[in-house]
């Protein structure tokens, strides 16, 4: 070896020809046989944040559509920005409800015409929010995430993951603030 600490060519020659340790055959991440305990807590941690991440951002642009409504100087530009907080909100509910039509999909909750009906009335609710519009439109949103969540809570407690239910709880408390701020700066700043 030399004084700088790298190897010879001859050396290194040597070292590739040397029986090294046996390769470590890849492990899939899904196998729990596989994976060890550690690694798949790992796995579903840095899942869970990005969830968490995800859920929060996605009331941000509710945030900006609020300061919009408030902030914009002309009448159409504010009227847009309502409207955005409408589609988004839309948006919002329908995701919540797609969440619960993919876990009955999938067999997860113990099928039933209820819960089928709980699942897509998020939707609908959604898109009669933006076939209202205005303040009306953000009221329904308002009620139609605060009874989404009770149904959650209510209905399927039991059967849903804590760290879920948490979750569900502090971005339906956000995003009912946010749209009902929506609606009564809406109100001052004459939208209908």
């Amino acid at each position: 070896m030399r004084r700088n600490g790298h190897l010879t060519p001859r050396e290194a020659c040597r070292a590739r020809l040397r029986p090294s340790s046996p390769a470590r055959t890849p492990r899939p991440w899904h196998d729990l046989r596989v994976v060890s305990s550690a690694e798949n807590r790992a796995a579903t941690t840095r899942l869970a944040n990005g969830a968490e991440w995800a859920g929060y951002l996605g009331v941000a642009p509710l945030v900006l559509c609020l300061a919009g409504v408030g902030l914009l100087p002309q009448y159409t530009a504010r009227e847009l920005a309502q409207r955005s907080a409408i589609a988004w909100g839309a948006v919002l509910l329908a995701w919540a409800g797609g969440v619960h039509f993919g876990l009955l999909l999938a067999g997860r909750p113990p099928r039933s015409a209820a819960r089928l009906a709980g699942a897509l009335l998020a939707a609908l609710c959604g898109a009669t929010a933006v076939l209202l519009g205005g303040q009306r439109g953000l009221a329904l949103l308002v009620v139609g995430f605060g009874g989404f969540w009770l149904y959650e809570h209510r209905r399927l407690g039991s059967e849903l993951p804590e760290a879920y239910l948490g979750l569900r709880r502090q971005l339906t408390l956000a995003t009912c603030m946010v749209l009902a701020l929506t609606m009564f700066v809406s109100d001052s700043v004459g939208l209908s």
